[in-house]
Formats: C-alpha cells, structure tokens, sequence
C-alpha cells in the first residue's frame, strides 16, 4: 500500500511547495530500520501547501495583523504607519508602532512593540528592532538589532547567576547610520543613546546605557561595553571601553585602543591603535602604549627597548 507524504513548505522553494509526493515502498526502507512503522499507516495526509506560510501563520497567530498595501508586509492594526511608508514583503510591524512618511522597511525586518521609526529612514533586510526609538534619515543595515538587552548579570549569595534588569531603551539620534550586523543594547539605568550624525561601522557592539555624542565615528569591530560615556569621539577598528569611563568631545581612538573602567579622557585626545588607557587623561595631546603615556614618551622607551 503507497504512503503518503508532502515536504513542508517551509523547506522548499516557491516552485516546489505544493507539490505532492507518493511513496510505493514501505518506510522502513527509507529509515533503514526494518519493522519499525506499518505500511498501513499514513503519516502524513497529503494537503495542499500554501502559497503564502508567512501570511497564514500571522493570521493563525493574531487576526489583528493585516498586509500593507505598499510592500506586502504585514502589520498590527494598532500601528500608526504613515501611507507614505514602504514594508515590503515578509517584514513585520508589531502593535503601537509608528512608523514616519517615507520609511523603508526591507524584507524579514521586524518593528517591535512601542517603536518608532522616524522619516526617510531607511531599515535593511532582517533588521530587528525593539525597544527603542530611531530618528529622521537614518540608515539602518542588514542585519543590525537595536534595543535587546544588555550583557548584565551578577552572582547572588547563593552562587547562582542572575541578570539585571534591562527595562529602557536605546534611542537613536538624527541622520545616524548604523552598519550591518551591529548591535546596540537597550538601558538598564539609563536610555542608551547614539547622538545626531553619528556613523557606526559594521559588526559593532554597544553595551547598555552608552551615551554617544554627536559627529562620532565608529569603525568595524568597535566594542564598548555597558555605561561608558562619548561625545564627539572617532572611533577606529577594535576600539573598546569599559564599564563608567568618561569620554569628553573629540577623543579619537586607534585599532584596539581600549580604557580601563573609571577613567577620564578630557577633550581633543588621540589615542594611537593598541593603547590602553588605565588612568585619567587630563590634558589633550597624543598618547600611546600599555599604559597609555604621552606619544613622545612611548616612542623613547620603544627606542630603548630595540637598543637594549
């Protein structure tokens, strides 16, 4: 007796979903475990795939999500979307979202509950978005999350781990870019927050409550962890920071310079790449090494140490 079986949309291209397989031997052969099934049973009855799985489960799921008219997105009928606005097919609006005129939305992006999106921004494909909210002409990449929480746990007297709670948001500034696959975590004690014309490279991490100036520049693999604070400060590759430093206006850091926590960098700083600051900097000027000392001084004791 022919058994039955169909390939789970899901799993298959759009020219293949609803085709329907018939089986003329018995299971067994197929899993080379003989006698472990009946030829009688049919493990699957053979139905119709549909041509749209994304739109059915919505519809499964919640009756309130409806497809956008511009696009073919889906979207919650508690949203405020400007008609203006393009999400195209596959991307998702969640309730009470606001999404401004001219916004793009790319393909599998989702929009968490309570975002907003400002005008002329545009958010790449499978971009998530949750707890925050993003200003006007922002460019959002490929890939980018914004407003999970943050790394933050600690060990209570029992031993057992325990995480902080992560219940703010991030918000983004004005004409902000934010490169592919960068994550910027939500606040824990306060918003984080990336300043107006601020441009962020790819595979970039921002820990919670980060405080990042205007005109700042951070470049691909950038990682600043939880509570540190920037104004103006340009960034190159592998540039991290710790826990409460404090960044003044203008501070410019090298490929893999990297601050200490409760440190202090006044303004109009530079770092060169793989410096490290472990104490306060407090006059401007270029500095280098581990510890981070003024350039000249670093360049006397490399000049040692070759002499030696």
């Amino acid at each position: 007796m022919a058994l039955h079986f169909r390939k789970l949309g899901s799993f298959l291209s759009s020219t293949h979903k609803s085709r329907v397989f018939l089986v003329s031997r018995p299971v067994s052969k197929f899993l080379d475990i003989p006698g472990q099934f009946s030829t009688s049973q049919a493990l699957f009855h053979p139905t119709t795939v549909s041509q749209n799985p994304e739109e059915d489960f919505v519809k499964k799921n919640d009756v309130e999500f409806l497809k956008w008219h511009n696009g073919g997105g889906m979207f919650h009928k508690s949203a405020l979307i400007d008609p203006t606005a393009v999400i195209e097919i596959s991307a998702l609006i969640h309730p009470e979202a606001v999404v401004g005129p001219n916004v793009q939305v790319g393909a599998g992006a989702v929009i968490g509950p309570a975002v907003t999106v400002g005008q002329s921004t545009k958010i790449g494909y499978n971009v998530a978005v949750t707890n925050c909210t993003i200003g006007d002409y922002c460019i959002i990449n490929n890939g980018a999350c914004i407003g999970q929480d943050g790394f933050g746990f600690f060990v209570n007297e029992q031993g057992q781990m325990v995480k902080k709670p992560q219940n703010l948001k991030a918000r983004i500034g004005n004409h902000v870019e934010i490169g592919a696959h960068t994550c910027i975590d939500r606040g824990s004690w306060r918003d984080t927050t990336i300043g107006d014309n601020t441009k962020i490279d790819n595979l970039v991490q921002i820990g919670h409550n980060v405080v990042i100036g205007q005109y700042c520049i951070l470049c691909g693999q950038v990682g600043i962890a939880g509570s540190v604070t920037y104004a103006a400060i340009l960034f190159f590759s592998v540039a991290s920071l710790r826990l409460t430093a404090e960044i003044e206006d203008y501070v410019t850091f090298g490929g893999k310079a990297a601050a200490i926590d409760h440190v202090r960098i006044v303004s109009q700083v530079r770092l060169a790449a793989n410096s490290c600051v472990t104490k306060d900097i407090t006059e401007p000027g270029d500095y280098a090494g581990f510890p981070a000392v003024p350039i000249h001084e670093w360049r006397r004791q490399v000049v040692a140490l070759r002499q030696k």
